[in-house]
């Protein structure tokens, strides 16, 4: 499974430089690790009944600088499924589909009523691609 997250610059997420701030790419692979789990029947929202996730770990190199005015486009996919923890490659391009930066995501499937990780099923693998 790959989702493709489209959002418009702010020209309030530039720096002193002119260009894209870098934490501001944190929150662009925010945006697509929501939408990517929302895909797999994943909430962010906590809900009572339903999975959701934690992040373990987040990470991105910086490839080349984006500019306002102007979109990003996040691609998502997952890399790998183990026994509770499942990771997310993320790749960050211009509109001109050059490649700004690169993610990773280790999200754990977690259950917030239970308070506990969750072992990931095979049909949620299977969604993911695996």
């Amino acid at each position: 499974m790959i989702t493709e997250t489209t959002l418009a610059i702010d020209w309030s997420e530039l720096d002193l430089f002119g260009h894209v701030n870098n934490v501001m790419f944190f929150k662009y692979l925010q945006a697509a690790r929501l939408k990517f789990c929302e895909q797999l029947g994943l909430t962010s929202l906590n809900e009572p009944g339903r999975l959701s996730f934690v992040v373990a770990s987040s990470s991105c190199s910086f490839r080349s600088p984006l500019y306002y005015p102007g979109e990003v486009i996040v691609r998502t996919s997952a890399a790998w499924a183990r026994n509770t923890s499942f990771c997310l490659r993320h790749e960050i391009r211009d509109s001109k589909d050059k490649i700004a930066g690169e993610g990773e995501d280790v999200l754990v499937l977690f259950d917030y009523s239970g308070h506990k990780k969750v072992v990931l099923d095979p049909s949620l693998k299977a969604r993911m691609g695996f």
